[in-house]
């Protein structure tokens, strides 16, 4: 008979699976600008909810709620948002507004690695809350098309792998490590189309 704790743990793996090969199918299809991948986001951080769970990153965990709720707002945008509802399209940000941003950021990892080491058994409490509240951000950002998303992600992912690899989440870690190399692609291809619109308009 199969022990129950070996079972548990088979399962889990064959969850997190899943999401991450559904994870992979989002950013190759927000890489493209493929609407498709708001459906195959949303499929996935319901799974990683679970996950994430189990192996108590709970602020990992909420991150997931906010990725659903996102995945139908960023749906809607690329579909109806900017203007004339047309879908909003590759813009970048000044940079005061990501200096806030920054400082927001930090602010709030501060305040939660704090709650979260004194009253939960969290691991990385403060990597974990960085990590998330630099989410949040990030995923607003690639809902809107703003460019500066990927660069982000970098520095996000980069140290999720560390999070990840702590946690013995080793497919999630592979995940991630995978993210880098899609991100650099993303940010090209997004570049080139923003400098593409850009040179358009100039010359129309």
């Amino acid at each position: 008979m199969i022990d129950p704790l070996l079972a548990a743990a088979q399962a889990v793996n064959l969850w997190e699976a899943t999401a991450v090969v559904l994870a992979v199918a989002y950013l190759l299809l927000a890489v493209r600008q493929n609407i498709l991948c708001w459906p195959a986001a949303l499929v996935s951080t319901t799974i990683f909810l679970f996950v994430f769970a189990s192996a108590r990153l709970y602020m990992e965990s909420g991150l997931q709620l906010f990725y659903m709720v996102m995945a139908i707002y960023g749906w809607h945008q690329w579909t109806r948002g900017g203007a004339g509802g047309a879908g909003v399209r590759v813009s970048v940000w000044p940079v005061r507004r990501h200096l806030y941003v920054l400082v927001c950021v930090i602010t709030a990892s501060l305040a939660s690695g704090w709650w979260l080491s004194g009253w939960t058994d969290a691991e990385l409490p403060y990597l974990d809350s960085f990590t998330t509240w630099a989410s949040l951000v990030a995923t607003f950002m690639i809902a809107r098309k703003v460019l500066e998303n990927w660069l982000y992600w970098f520095v996000i992912d980069a140290l999720n792998i560390y999070l990840y690899l702590s946690r013995e989440l080793y497919l999630t870690a592979l995940l991630f490590g995978a993210y880098l190399v899609i991100i650099v692609f993303g940010y090209i291809a997004w570049r080139r189309d923003l400098v593409r619109r850009e040179f358009a308009q100039a010359t129309a």
